[in-house]
């Protein structure tokens, strides 16, 4: 059939219209597409619109919480700067005050007063001086004048008694202000020694609970080792026991085997004759019902054998075709059965020798659990050992570093010593040359700045100890007590 162009044409084109209207639907939605994104692209800089509003405030709101948070950096650097300073205010007042704390400042200051004090007296003998000279000349002037001035002298001389008297009572107060003070650093004095001695006590007692903790702990080591061997002990002879057990037990094992064993073959002894029996009588029985059954049918046969002689032939044929047929059977099930009890016993056999082996193995795998056992027990008993020596040689490297830490500690003391020994040779040098410009009497300052640590009368000595020999001291650590003896206490010292 050949069909014409136009009718092949509109063929075509109503199977090609479903592909024409999905491509054009494609295109379609694709320049929709390309128009949606130039729209885009279009109005994504422009400023009246929702989004370029939303991305104003956006970035607005970035750049103020950015300046926020440059001012909180500021603020916070500020208050961290405001912090610093007052700290270093705090430690320098605090470092300022332990250091007119020390016993030596204390010492200069107290020297320093009694200088004030000699130089308050001479002020003092220098007024007197005056006043005598004016006295005298208002003597002088009196003797002129007595007969013009006389009750003017007389108001005079009360008025310069009644400031004698308002300058003795000053000068008696300011002794007794100067004993209170003496008294009161008397007793400071006396406190702080005491202090000393108390903090002593506490650190001999520390010392001693040191010692008493130490010597529980290693008490309790040695317990704890003590136990420790005591259950090792133990613990090897429950295993020698587990194992003698367990050998018992093997043996007892074995016993009943070949027990069970014995038993086994009794039995099956026992089946096969029973078996044989029952096979025997069956063949009897088979061999009883076979006879009569011929009796009977021999019966049959001559009632009608005059009717079927032909047939009885064949029937006698066939019958003793089934008798054979039936002894060869009985004969092959006989030998099936005697084959079936061979293959069972050889079965049997075998199973008796895989649980042999099996046992065997049994006990070779516990052989070898107990060896490794007993290795990873020695295994142990020689960690424990290493774990030991290396306590031991950490013990003994903690000790002598504890000693290097001392020795390094000791030279570290000496040179903050000798820091601030400078410290106060400096401060006691600003004192005395400022001192030296208002008044002569510089003994008392010039001996309270001698060079000495603490309370002592010797030089410095750079001994074992680091410390001066002629320091009252308790312990060997070198705390310095206060100087509370005198000549009197040495002298009765002596005499006893």
């Amino acid at each position: 059939m050949v069909l014409p162009k136009a009718e092949w044409e509109r063929i075509q084109d109503n199977l090609d219209s479903t592909t024409r209207e999905a491509a054009r639907i494609l295109a379609e939605k694709k320049e929709r597409e390309e128009m949606h994104l130039r729209s885009k692209a279009a109005v994504k800089d422009w400023p009246n619109t929702i989004m370029g509003l939303a991305q104003r405030k956006l970035k607005a709101k970035k750049l103020r919480e950015e300046r926020e948070e440059e001012e909180r950096k500021l603020l916070d650097l500020e208050e961290e700067r405001f912090q610093a300073a007052k700290r270093k205010e705090a430690l320098d007042h605090a470092k300022t005050y332990l250091y007119y704390q020390n016993e030596r400042v204390k010492g200069l200051h107290s020297a320093l007063l009694l200088a004030e004090v000699l130089k308050e007296r001479d002020a003092q003998v220098e007024f007197k001086k005056l006043k005598s000279d004016v006295s005298k000349k208002k003597g002088e002037e009196k003797e002129r004048e007595h007969k013009k001035a006389i009750l003017r002298e007389e108001e005079k001389a009360h008025q310069c008694y009644m400031n004698q008297q308002a300058l003795r009572r000053d000068q008696l107060e300011q002794i007794k202000e100067h004993e209170r003070q003496a008294d009161l650093a008397k007793l400071e004095d006396k406190r702080e020694g005491e202090q000393i001695q108390r903090l002593n006590r506490l650190y001999q007692l520390e010392i001693q609970r040191g010692k008493e903790k130490e010597q529980k702990e290693k008490a309790e080591r040695q317990r704890l080792y003590h136990e420790h061997v005591t259950e090792q002990k133990i613990i090897k002879a429950v295993e020698e026991q587990k194992e003698m057990e367990e050998d018992d037990r093997i043996k007892a094992h074995f016993k009943a085997k070949e027990t069970i064993a014995k038993l086994i073959k009794k039995k099956e002894a026992e089946m096969r004759r029973l078996t044989q029996e029952h096979q025997d009588k069956i063949v009897y029985q088979l061999a009883v019902q076979m006879n009569e059954a011929l009796k009977r049918e021999d019966d049959r046969l001559a009632k009608d054998i005059a009717k079927k002689e032909a047939e009885q032939e064949k029937k006698q044929k066939e019958k003793e075709a089934k008798e054979k047929a039936t002894i060869e059977s009985i004969a092959e099930h006989r030998a099936t059965v005697m084959k079936m009890k061979v293959e069972k016993e050889r079965e049997k056999k075998e199973e008796g020798k895989k649980e042999l082996h099996a046992l065997m193995e049994k006990n070779r795998i516990y052989l070898e659990t107990e060896k490794a056992k007993k290795q990873r027990q020695r295994d142990a008993n020689m960690e424990v050992q290493k774990i030991q020596i290396q306590q031991m040689a950490e013990k003994q490297a903690k000790k002598q570093q504890e000693k290097q830490a001392d020795l390094d500690y000791d030279v570290q003391r000496e040179a903050i010593a000798l820091f601030k020994e400078r410290e106060f040779q400096s401060y006691a040098k600003q004192v005395i040359e400022s001192e030296s410009k208002t008044t002569h009497h510089l003994y008392p300052l010039l001996k309270a700045s001698k060079d000495g640590r603490g309370l002592g009368h010797g030089p410095f000595s750079r001994g074992r100890e680091g410390i001066n020999t002629s320091f009252q001291a308790q312990d060997g650590a070198g705390a310095q007590l206060p100087c509370c003896s005198c000549t009197p206490a040495q002298e009765v010292k002596n005499m006893k």
